[in-house]
């Protein structure tokens, strides 16, 4: 199934001086499938060997055993190698028909990776804003799964800091009790919008908020009763979102949580001497990173976002003794990431290498960035009940009569929506139009749904069979692309972790799916004849390597649509 390391062995006994690792990192994919299914360049070789290469590739060609190629030749510079088809294909597919987890492996060892995810702000509705965290810490957590490690996904709640100052003076000013309770977030909201644009006129406001905040801090009774009352409403609305996008976490533990373990922080500073005074504050100079200082504590002894981070850190360090702790925030924040790794190796910690900030570019809507402060917000849940109505029409225009068609408009509507985001490279902005998103054809979510559904739809017909796993050669010449993609399933999964990049799974899907489409455009599957076993067996390939891409983007892969 490595055909990777096939290749670079066979190199490797005509250049035994170049090592093997070397050589197979060299092994390209020609994008015209004409030239080659593997080439290897020979550029590299020139000054060594003093030849031109094309001359290299053409010795080469002589010198390398052709013992389970079909052919190897050389095309200027390059030695193209095509595989034996026939074996090829068959070795393939009874690969994928018999291995459970399939494209699986278990390079992580089992283990932990700390993965911190979505973390909204009590008090503020979701937003489009916050899906990019949630969907692509969520798809990384079973990408990392399935390379063996063991995920612990957290929540980390924006359940502390100056902005619940704020809204407690918002609410005390303007807001009523009865109001919150009719419709809790969207009312805290708007008083949270109010407090910003009234204190552009009147600044002594942010003053008000800041003392609400420190009064919440030394647990005045008023303060800690408005801030639970916030944050339990906000959670209901936030599991509803969660559960909608089918997506659990192992800790909710936000930053209030860290309230009584930030003074640890403070003191292994202190005790090592990185602390020092600027303007009543206390702060770490972090010059010798060529970083600006970290404030650890303001000058009127309140503490800060980087305070409770790092005693975060510290928590998950001991709790859960990650081997790799992600962060997957916005790339706005990275300079913050930055910080809180230099003071961590600062107090000692040598494991502040393994803290990765995993950034992501912004959605804009029309071109234009959300905001709550200025109440500019596209509600996530609006956006998912919008996309799923429009995926219950297409579906009604389209197979009127199908079963469940409610529950499939859900997990094709929800699908299209987390397949768009996670379909774009994580760290690039992108602008979102609902209309180009619940689209049945092109680069969407149902595109590969309904190729998967197409699959099962042919099973169906041919009544289920039981594969027979011992003969499996498809002579027809228009599998051959759909076949080496399926041999290319573990290698993607392992480059997906290896890049954080959960884009690399939703490309591939999209390739499968579309030379899957191409290929039954083009040929007869259910014809009774010698091969119909093995044509079956590529068609529950198919179904099964879509069904799990899609699962690791955090998707659902309806069997009809």
């Amino acid at each position: 199934m490595d055909n990777k390391a096939q290749i670079a062995t066979a190199i490797n006994e005509a250049l035994p001086e170049m090592d093997l690792a070397t050589i197979t990192s060299k092994i390209e994919v020609p994008k015209d499938s004409s030239m080659g299914d593997f080439a290897f360049p020979t550029f590299m070789l020139a000054k060594e060997l003093r030849k031109a290469p094309n001359a290299i590739a053409a010795e080469l060609v002589d010198q390398i055993n052709h013992a389970g190629f079909k052919d190897v030749v050389a095309a200027g510079p390059y030695v193209n190698f095509f595989l034996d088809q026939a074996n090829f294909g068959s070795t393939v597919l009874a690969t994928v028909l018999d291995n459970e987890n399939y494209g699986h492996n278990t390079d992580g060892e089992a283990g932990h990776i700390t993965i911190d995810m979505s973390s909204p702000n009590i008090a503020k509705p979701m937003s489009m804003g916050h899906l990019r965290s949630t969907v692509i810490g969520n798809s990384l957590a079973e990408i990392s799964r399935a390379n063996g490690y063991q995920p612990i996904k957290i929540n980390h709640l924006g359940d502390w800091g100056t902005q619940f100052g704020k809204l407690i003076v918002a609410y005390k000013r303007w807001g009523s009790e009865e109001e919150v309770k009719k419709d809790p977030i969207n009312t805290l909201v708007k008083y949270y919008v109010r407090f910003h644009a009234e204190a552009k006129d009147h600044p002594e406001m942010d003053d008000e908020g800041r003392a609400w905040f420190k009064k919440l801090e030394d647990g005045d009774t008023e303060a800690q009763e408005l801030w639970k009352w916030f944050r339990d409403e906000s959670l209901k609305e936030f599991m509803d979102l969660y559960d909608t996008l089918d997506i659990e976490f192992d800790s909710f533990n936000g930053e209030a949580f860290y309230n009584d373990k930030m003074e640890g922080v403070v003191e292994t500073l202190e005790d090592r001497n990185k602390l020092v005074e600027s303007q009543g504050a206390q702060v770490v100079d972090l010059e010798a990173y060529n970083l600006n200082v970290a404030m650890i504590k303001r000058s009127d002894g309140a503490t800060l976002y980087m305070t409770r981070d790092l005693a975060a850190a510290v928590f998950r360090k001991k709790n859960y003794n990650f081997v790799k702790s992600l962060y997957v925030v916005g790339g706005e924040q990275r300079e913050h990431f930055q910080q809180l790794k230099a003071v961590l190796k600062e107090m000692g910690y040598a494991w502040s290498d393994d803290i990765e900030h995993v950034s992501f570019g912004m959605i804009t809507v029309d071109g234009k960035k959300l905001s709550t402060r200025s109440g500019r917000i596209i509600l996530l849940k609006d956006v998912l009940q919008d996309s799923v109505d429009l995926a219950l029409k297409q579906i009604d225009a389209k197979n009127p009569s199908l079963a469940n068609k409610e529950v499939v408009a859900h997990e094709v509507g929800t699908g299209a929506v987390v397949f768009h985001d996670l379909m774009n490279e994580r760290t690039l902005n992108f602008d979102f139009k609902l209309e180009d998103v619940v689209r049945f054809e092109g680069d969407t979510g149902p595109y590969v749904q309904y190729a998967n559904a197409r699959a099962h739809s042919i099973l169906r017909k041919a009544g289920n069979p039981e594969i027979d796993l011992t003969n499996l050669t498809i002579s027809d010449e228009n599998v051959w692309e759909t076949e080496k993609l399926l041999a290319d399933f573990e290698d993607i999964i392992r480059r997906a972790w290896r890049d954080r990049e959960p884009s690399v799974i939703a490309k591939y899907a999209l390739n499968l799916a579309r030379t899957f489409n191409k290929y039954y455009a083009n040929s007869k599957i259910l014809t009774e004849d010698a091969e119909l076993n093995a044509r079956l067996a590529l068609v529950t390939g198919v179904s099964k390597t879509l069904t799990e891409s899609l699962r690791l983007l955090g998707v659902k892969a309806p069997q009809e649509m």
